[in-house]
């Protein structure tokens, strides 16, 4: 969906202008758009919202209370513990193996809250690491999924993708499924497979025709192999537990990873927020959601304006994909020599020259839930009405922090 900048900007800043900066917000109607596309996209498989890409509990609950999204994907226990208490829902996979043993034993302390949460697991040394914070007959049954490796290994030592999990065949699932079953206080519910490289790259990088070329040919590639070896992975941990739930996908893969006939739920987060490096991607760009604005605090010379801070660096490889993106007024760009600064960042280009002290440039970060560890709260824009919401960091809650 195109932007019109000019009346967003307006609608922006009509209704933070009573607040100082810096202020994020997120445009409600940009938001519930990009959880219908979502939806329509995962063709009546439900999705698990990933709260690392929202952070923010008022904007959790608000989609969870949408047709077709159901459960929470979690980035640590503490946070999932904490979520399932706050009654944000009562169904939490958490995406990564856990090292914390305080949430663990707070886990199996309280039933209700077992009850709720799936631990990932992916060796059968995070089974003794739970063993050692509870004896397994004096817990209720600790719900696990096995974080199946959706890379592709297409030659030799040839690894495409991110480096996750170590269990990557069908036979090396079935095999910590069979490990998983014969342990008393285990509980084996699901398998997700994350393919990173396919929902988590973008195949059309501005500029690059080439490497964009070449990325979706990996793409199609790998995604066949996937499939096959994913069922085949199903079909192994299924001769010794019930599972539950075949979690897969992202944002940039909901409809290819939805047509899978071996999962039964997608994920998806950074669709809702629209961040600046889905603008590289083919099959949909969801419409931009989430903006941070600083202000102009002087003009050192014609054709720049300085704005303070602006350093909201997102995490990932350090190239120029992971700074925001000044988005408004159209025309800014970083300084090469400086880019985005802690405690000032030049802009460059001929809107500069509009812009005086006081005035706002409105920001998209790179990447989504990230925003939300530079601020205590959201602005949640409805029309041109702001309405405060907490975010995790505003809740107090800094979980790698």
């Amino acid at each position: 969906m195109l932007t019109d900048r000019t009346a967003l900007r307006q609608r922006l800043d009509t209704a933070t202008g009573h607040l100082e900066t810096p202020v994020a917000v997120v445009d409600l109607a940009a938001f519930d758009a990009n959880a219908a596309e979502l939806t329509r996209r995962a063709a009546g498989k439900p999705i698990r919202v990933a709260s690392k890409s929202v952070r923010c509990r008022a904007l959790l609950e608000r989609v969870l209370a949408r047709p077709g999204w159901q459960g929470v994907m979690a980035y640590t226990l503490p946070e999932a513990i904490w979520l399932v208490r706050a009654g944000v829902t009562d169904d939490v996979l958490v995406a990564y193996p856990t090292a914390d043993r305080a949430a663990l034993r707070e886990l199996a302390g309280d039933p209700a809250v077992a009850a709720a949460v799936a631990v990932m697991v992916d060796h059968p040394a995070q089974l003794d690491l739970i063993d050692q914070t509870s004896s397994p007959g004096s817990r209720p049954p600790i719900r696990l999924c096995i974080d199946l490796d959706a890379s592709w290994k297409p030659a030799g030592p040839l690894h495409i993708g991110v480096r996750r999990s170590p269990v990557h065949s069908a036979a090396q699932a079935g095999t910590l499924a069979r490990q998983i079953s014969v342990r008393e206080g285990f509980r084996l519910v699901g398998v997700m497979s994350y393919e990173a490289h396919i929902a988590g790259v973008g195949d059309d990088p501005p500029g690059q025709a080439l490497r964009g070329r070449a990325i979706r040919l990996m793409q199609k590639r790998a995604l066949p192999e996937l499939l096959e070896r994913r069922a085949a992975a199903v079909r192994a941990i299924g001769e010794h537990a019930d599972l539950e739930f075949v979690n897969g996908g992202g944002t940039g893969s909901v409809a290819a990873t939805s047509a899978d006939p071996s999962v039964t739920e997608v994920t998806a987060g950074s669709g809702l927020y629209g961040p600046a490096l889905f603008d590289s991607y083919r099959n949909w760009k969801p419409s931009p959601a989430a903006f941070f604005a600083l202000s102009v605090v002087r003009r050192p010379a014609p054709r720049i304006a300085t704005v303070l801070g602006g350093g909201w660096i997102a995490s990932g490889p350090p190239e120029a994909s992971r700074l925001p993106t000044p988005y408004m007024p159209e025309g800014l760009v970083f300084k090469s020599d400086e880019g985005a600064g802690e405690v000032q960042t030049p802009l460059l280009g001929t809107a500069a020259d509009e812009l005086r002290p006081g005035d706002r440039v409105w920001f998209r970060h790179a990447k989504a839930g990230e925003l939300c560890e530079r601020v205590n709260e959201l602005q949640l824009i409805d029309g041109d009405t702001a309405t405060p919401a907490p975010t995790y960091r505003g809740d107090g809650r800094a979980f790698l922090g």
